[in-house]
């Protein structure tokens, strides 16, 4: 009867695993979690916080350590924590044609025409839905309650408006874990029970007192990864600690006294750590299980009970197998009226009677692209009766604007300011319009355009540009090794295009373009330009006509490391060219020997361009750029008016802003190789290098007529090396580029900022 009665005592030792919040820090409980598991120690209950709370929320799940590492140490984790998402949902037939924009600001007006500002947070749309993903499926076998999970769980929110630590039971698990983890100022409250919340660690950083009351186990297990009570009040000069002020917020209880007698204290070593980076998933990890592994004579002579891989295993899978699969039956949306609830519903429309996890997915990040919405809100519910599970969105639209601010700051004279400006509106179509403006020395551009989206069952946009650039080459001529004699090149073009698109999947898209353009193009025909003299002008007036098929999942609108982009262009123009000589040539001429000219260009054209960085290895990436045009455009009056209307190829980031003559050719082949090694987070070392070699190059032919030099028989190259660091509102960049032009140019740039303008009218 000892023997039963001590068996029994055994049997019945409940474990309860306490996890603290502490940011990135917290993925050390992962390895908690592996160490216990390894050495058979049960855990019969949990409770966490913010990043515990998460980690505490994927075990009482059904995940096992090492499923939860993987997923942690998952590319996509860092695009879920970083808001960012792959590429194969970032539905590129609603973006816009990329700009200078560094910052953004959204400015919401309400009926009563009242502004409010609202600042850029982590963007939280990848990782609301890959919550949803993770743990509606277990909230489906619990029937909401967390007792009935695999492991019984808790979790802390807080409540800001009354001053409470709220302790979350029961409900959806993955508003639950999304809403343990909203830091304020970073991400945005969800509604919890009626009741906006935060990061449960303001209130309750290490909810011991919340095990002990709800689950009263034997022993209590506790890893604490936030940062202890000092001792000493940090010094004035002490700014890295108060940089990081908000670590602070969340130290509410969370010292060693709280397991008690019957429990075990677990601190890893994570003073070198940031509670925002991420990265080290690995290294976090080991931290956690190496700290728990010395104190794991502790815990064994405390606990004697142990629990056997075999046992667990089938425990596990028990549960699992009872996750009902991702068949969805319905769809519902709120908070919007009843047009633009079908809006949102088309956007999931499918022929199929029912929708799996990916095309919920793919309808969600429509949704989200566009930029209508300011919240909204994916839910997953389970419908027991028909075993099939009920998507609801909460949308919350709103006539607001986008302001941007961008543009470079450059050791050419080539900085300028970029300004943008986007409104939006949803009925049941949804209407885009947004003005830009460019100012700066060598370059200037004014554009506006609006855009209607159907939601069709084949998504359809109708657009409208109005554009206008200006391009200064005088100006920018001097670029490290002085150009004392420049060509004087002044273009300006207009363009009235109107446009339509459908998409052919979440990367491309097909665009039909008609295009009226104007060109005004003055120039010295040669290099004695000096001030006084009347330039040379041709005036092309005509239309352009183009299909586009376009993919594009780049990471970055410029200095790309990731994805690929792709165009594939047929195009028709047609035009008149009107060509006005100056007096540039009075003294080396007889006087109307060069008169004004009028004539009926037309030419069609084909062009591919791809590139695409398709190896990666530890910490490098090899990269391709190619490009090839082909076109019957015909040679225009003179040497410079043909080149300022031919074709040109911009192979390094600073091209556009030079006019490079023997970079152009109406028919042409060109690519290059980049190689890219990240020498740290955010900093890569760039080394890039491309061929150009046209059909048949421009040349110079009597005072200034055009001719064709043989046909293939020139070669071209051009090339950069330096170092480019990713800033939180875009790029700086320090580099030597080199061109192999009709002189020699090369030199030092140094550029904040992007170097992107709106594309030529004849592009």
């Amino acid at each position: 009867m000892l023997f039963v009665l001590c068996c029994n005592q055994l049997q019945a030792q409940k474990v309860g695993l306490v996890f603290s919040g502490g940011g990135a820090k917290g993925l050390a409980h992962i390895g908690t979690l592996k160490a216990l598991e390894e050495n058979h120690i049960p855990i019969d209950y949990i409770t966490g916080t913010s990043m515990g709370g998460i980690v505490g929320a994927m075990y009482a799940a059904g995940y096992s350590p090492a499923q939860i590492e993987k997923i942690a140490t998952s590319d996509e984790f860092q695009n879920w924590v970083n808001g960012k998402y792959t590429s194969d949902y970032t539905y590129f037939f609603e973006k816009n044609a990329p700009n200078a924009s560094m910052l953004t600001a959204k400015v919401a007006i309400d009926t009563g025409f009242h502004f409010s500002f609202r600042s850029n947070l982590i963007n939280d749309i990848p990782l609301n839905f890959a919550f949803l993903e993770l743990f509606s499926q277990a909230s489906a076998v619990s029937k909401d309650n967390f007792d009935n999970l695999f492991v019984p769980f808790r979790c802390m929110v807080a409540d800001v408006l009354s001053q409470k630590s709220i302790t979350v039971s029961k409900g959806s698990l993955a508003e639950a874990v999304r809403a343990t983890m909203t830091v304020p100022i970073i991400y945005r409250p969800i509604k919890l029970d009626g009741k906006y919340v935060f990061d449960g660690g303001l209130y309750n950083n290490f909810p011991v007192d919340v095990m002990e009351r709800d689950f009263k186990p034997d022993y209590v297990i506790g890893a604490n990864v936030s940062s202890k009570t000092y001792n000493e009040y940090p010094k004035n000069n002490d700014d890295r600690l108060m940089n990081r002020f908000l670590v602070f917020m969340f130290l509410s209880k969370s010292d060693s006294t709280m397991v008690g007698k019957n429990g075990v204290y677990i601190q890893p070593e994570l003073a070198n750590y940031s509670i925002t980076n991420f990265s080290p998933v690995e290294d976090l990890i080991k931290k956690g299980y190496d700290a728990t592994m010395a104190d794991m004579e502790k815990i064994k002579a405390l606990i004697s009970r142990r629990v056997s891989d075999e046992d667990l295993a089938k425990r596990r899978e028990k549960f699992n197998k009872k996750k009902p699969d991702f068949r969805f039956s319905n769809i519902t949306v709120s908070g919007v009226n009843e047009q633009q609830k079908r809006y949102v519903e088309r956007l999931f429309k499918s022929d199929k009677e029912t929708f799996n996890l990916q095309d919920i997915k793919r309808g969600y990040y429509k949704l989200v692209a566009d930029q209508t919405f300011e919240t909204i809100y994916p839910k997953i519910v389970y419908e027991p009766a028909t075993d099939n599970y009920t998507f609801e969105v909460v949308a919350q639209p709103k006539k607001s604007f986008k302001l941007d601010l961008g543009g470079n700051i450059s050791t050419r004279p080539i900085s300028n300011v970029f300004l943008g400006a986007q409104y939006n509106y949803l009925n049941r179509k949804a209407y885009t319009f947004g003005t830009s403006f460019y100012s700066g020395r060598f370059y200037e551009s004014v554009q506006l355009s609006g855009r209607i989206d159907y939601p069709t069952k084949l998504p359809l946009f109708l657009g409208a540009e109005l554009t206008y650039n200006h391009w200064n080459y005088y100006n920018t001529s001097q670029i490290f090794i002085e150009n004392p004699q420049p060509i004087y090149i002044d273009q300006s073009d207009r363009k009235i295009d109107i446009t339509m698109g459908v998409p052919l999947n979440y990367n491309t898209k097909i665009v039909l373009h008609s295009a009226f353009i104007n060109n005004n193009d003055r120039y010295s025909p040669n290099n004695s330009f000096s001030a006084g003299d009347l330039l040379d002008q041709t005036i092309f007036n005509g239309f352009k006509g183009s299909l586009n098929l376009e993919k594009s999942s780049l990471n970055r609108k410029q200095y790309a490391t990731r994805g690929q982009s792709f165009l594939l262009s047929f195009n028709f123009t047609t035009g008149r060219e009107n060509y006005n000589p100056g007096n540039i040539f009075r003294n080396t001429v007889p006087p109307n020997t060069i008169k004004s000219s009028t004539n009926l260009r037309q030419w069609i054209g084909i062009k591919l361009t791809q590139e695409n960085y398709f190896f990666h290895y530890k910490k490098y990436t090899l990269g391709y750029l190619i490009e090839g045009v082909i076109s019957n455009q015909p040679l225009f009056n003179n040497y410079y008016s043909t080149l300022l209307a031919s074709p040109a190829f911009y192979p390094l980031q600073d091209s556009r802003s030079l006019f490079l003559d023997k970079f152009r050719a109406s028919t042409y082949a060109a690519g290059g190789i980049k190689n890219i090694y990240s020498l740290r987070k955010n900093l890569d070392f760039r080394l890039e290098g491309y061929l150009f070699l046209p059909h048949k190059e421009y040349e110079l032919n009597n005072l200034q007529d055009a001719a064709y030099a043989k046909a293939i028989t020139k070669l071209r190259y051009a090339g950069t090396a330096g170092l480019v660091y990713q800033t939180p509102v875009g790029p700086v960049s320090f580099s030597y580029n080199l061109y192999n032009d009709a002189i020699k140019r090369n030199g030092v740039l140094l550029h904040i900022g992007y170097l992107i303008y709106n594309k030529r009218s004849i592009e």
